[in-house]
């Protein structure tokens, strides 16, 4: 069997946190079984859809490193779902609803306060032809529910959550057909999946009762029901459901300067137990993963940690997955030198400015006679080997000094700050020119 697993977002609105994770797992998925992830545009409300939000919804599984084996719009295919409709309705699992969305409410809040579920209580299947004739006649036009199967348990076995049993007398039948004619979540899903031929569907724990109504709605089709996984939802650092992580799309993400591997790394992780570790590519996070160490409880994603996490994502960039994000004249040694101190690639080009100059450097009125002895000290050393170690060297044994009143003034007077890259590495690249300039700038006296 080919493993197909599919991504299906609405293009209402941007995707978040939330739908990015459910499509890596489900890419995940497939790149390990060597099967195909399917991209399904669900667009089949057609007043709030706008395919300003597809556009971007393929650019952002684009950036996030998501490639998809096919791509499929719902809104064309109303044809097959119309089909498939009529099927259902000959065989009588379909029927004709009249009750206003006003009446519906009002029969919720009777079962309520009964302390009953408010579980439809078909009440449609008791109208007859002329019944609902005169109702047609009097301009009202039904929506559609599909009629669960009262005599047979909805069971599943959860690749997640394990084995599942639901009594269908405790589940409203389904709407799946709105009185305009437009679809639902629910049967378009379905047909789709059978017709895809999806093996597996992966998605949050709020789809559980979902999964139980299209159970059936498989099983009427003539249909095997695919695997489902359904994992734990994402919670905010607080410790509740964040509305700002749900309202948060991929822009801040990228804009932030995170890295698109260190955001998959995270997501792939969180709520399992495995360690969330930095990677440079996707191969470990399709290597191990398993639905086997996904864990029920809440995934907890804090910002403060995916910062840390970007950090060390960028230490481990290649100078190729970044040069077209460097600095004009940056190479591969620059980058080499300057990629421990980065929290994010954009911070390389503050570190070029500090190698190619000009800098500010502050300087203590008692080190100028200090960095007067190692400007001429660095004019004179061979630059061919190891200069840093020449000059600290000859100033060690000229001055006496050690530790960090030896390394220090010279660190603050070369690159104008008290921190960063090893200065073996750095100072080569700031070159004998630059650097004795630096040095005796530093050492004269203040205007």
């Amino acid at each position: 069997m080919t493993v197909v697993t599919r991504f299906a977002p609405s293009p209402t609105g941007r995707v978040h946190v939330g739908n990015l994770r459910t499509a890596l797992h489900n890419w995940l998925f497939a790149r390990q079984q060597g099967g195909r992830f399917l991209l399904r545009i669900d667009d089949t409300d057609r007043e709030r859809s706008e395919e300003r939000f597809v556009v971007a919804i393929r650019a952002d599984l684009g950036w996030l490193g998501l490639d998809w084996d096919g791509e499929a719009r719902q809104s064309e295919r109303f044809g097959l779902y119309k089909e498939r409709f009529a099927a259902l309705r000959e065989a009588g699992r379909v029927y004709p609803c009249f009750e206003t969305p006003q009446e519906l409410e009002l029969k919720r809040k009777v079962q309520l306060g009964r302390g009953l579920p408010p579980v439809y209580d078909r009440a449609a299947l008791k109208l007859g032809e002329a019944d609902r004739a005169r109702l047609e006649a009097e301009g009202q036009r039904p929506h559609w529910r599909f009629k669960l199967d009262h005599d047979t348990a909805i069971e599943w076995d959860d690749l997640i959550r394990g084995p599942h049993r639901f009594d269908p007398k405790l589940l409203s039948d389904p709407v799946i057909r709105r009185a305009n004619g437009s679809w639902l979540y629910h049967l378009p899903s379905v047909i789709d999946d059978i017709d895809m031929g999806v093996t597996h569907v992966v998605r949050g724990e709020d789809h559980v009762s979902n999964t139980a109504a299209q159970v059936q709605m498989f099983e009427a089709l003539g249909a095997p029901p695919p695997a489902f996984a359904h994992e734990a939802l994402l919670t905010g650092a607080e410790g509740k459901l964040s509305k700002r992580l749900g309202a948060t799309d991929v822009d801040h993400w990228r804009e932030t300067g995170n890295e698109p591997l260190a955001l998959a790394a995270k997501l792939a992780r969180i709520g399992t137990s495995l360690s969330v570790e930095p990677v440079a590519s996707m191969a470990p996070l399709v290597e191990r993963f398993d639905f086997a160490t996904f864990g029920r409880a809440p995934a907890r994603f804090d910002e403060a940690e995916l910062a840390k996490l970007n950090a060390q994502t960028v230490h481990l960039l290649s100078f190729e997955q970044v040069a077209e994000r460097l600095p004009a004249g940056m190479d591969a040694r620059a980058w080499e030198v300057v990629r421990p101190n980065l929290e994010r690639v954009a911070d390389a080009a503050d570190w070029w400015h500090v190698i190619e100059g000009p800098v500010a450097p502050e300087v203590v009125g008692e080190d100028r006679d200090y960095l007067r002895a190692a400007a001429e000290t660095a004019a004179r050393i061979d630059w061919a080997a190891d200069p840093w170690h020449a000059l600290t060297g000859a100033l060690k044994e000229i001055t006496g000094r050690k530790g960090k009143p030896l390394f220090l003034p010279l660190r603050c007077a070369l690159t104008g700050r008290d921190h960063g890259p090893d200065m073996a590495a750095l100072l080569p690249l700031i070159g004998r020119e630059r650097a004795v300039a630096r040095l005796e700038a530093a050492a004269s006296p203040l205007p």
